[in-house]
């Protein structure tokens, strides 16, 4: 009886001393991920890197990983003007099917979703900065974007010699392009003007490219706090 005392002491031991080994290694290899992305990718800060599923160890051996979570704050994503930028808050992907080689100087997602967001104020720069003749000698230009409701987004538009006027409009993804397009066409000081005039003022649309490891945008949508996107993509790279 007494010997089995001491096995049961024994084996309850040796899986605390596995446990606190594999958290070791997950804790190791989460920096080392880490690391790695924010070199190819040329982050301004360390991303987070959380590896799930236990134990860990005997994912290592395999040398695949069954699920990955990464998150960057504040990520520039280039906008195909040039140097211009636009900012992305917390953009958050999990990786499944990671295969890595053993001193993570590469690793690849089979396929991978995830969610970050535009505040209004970074997408308010893809709207024309300057007013825009509308005839009659009017201008007119987007001042501001917020929250619609129902997943619309709202445009305030300023027109000179009339009040901002506020219409809805509605996001979407098109050719890998952020797309704002106003729902209806509004009248200002009750003059009808021609749609294309109005639209070239109150539609635009905004490229956001080079995501990390290459996913891509799936989907858009207005929320309280900014446009919400969806990412997804295949075989995409985390380091390496």
């Amino acid at each position: 009886m007494r010997a089995l005392r001491i096995l049961l002491v024994l084996l309850v031991v040796v899986g605390l001393l596995f446990v606190v080994v594999d958290r070791v290694a997950v804790h190791f290899a989460e920096g080392e991920v880490a690391d790695r992305l924010k070199t190819t990718e040329n982050l301004s800060s360390t991303p987070d890197v959380s590896i799930k599923g236990f134990p860990f160890l005997t994912q290592m051996a395999s040398g695949e990983l069954d699920d990955v979570e990464v998150g960057v704050k504040d990520y520039e994503a280039a906008t195909g003007k040039g140097s211009q930028t636009i900012r992305i808050d917390d953009l958050r992907a999990d990786m499944r099917d990671v295969t890595f080689s053993g001193d993570y100087s590469s690793a690849t997602a089979a396929d991978a979703t995830g969610t970050a967001t535009i505040a209004y104020d970074e997408l308010l720069k893809a709207a024309k900065s300057e007013p825009t003749p509308l005839g009659l000698g009017l201008t007119a230009q987007v001042v501001g974007l917020s929250d619609g409701g129902n997943g619309k987004i709202k445009l305030a538009v300023k027109v000179s010699g009339l009040a901002t006027i506020h219409l809805l409009g509605s996001v979407a993804v098109k050719d890998d392009k952020v797309q704002v397009k106003a729902d209806g066409v509004p009248r200002f000081g009750g003059l009808d003007l021609a749609e294309g005039l109005i639209r070239s003022v109150t539609d635009f649309q905004q490229v956001i490219d080079r995501l990390p490891g290459g996913i891509e945008l799936a989907r858009v949508q207005a929320t309280k706090d900014g446009v919400e996107i969806g990412v997804k993509g295949s075989d995409v790279r985390l380091a390496g």
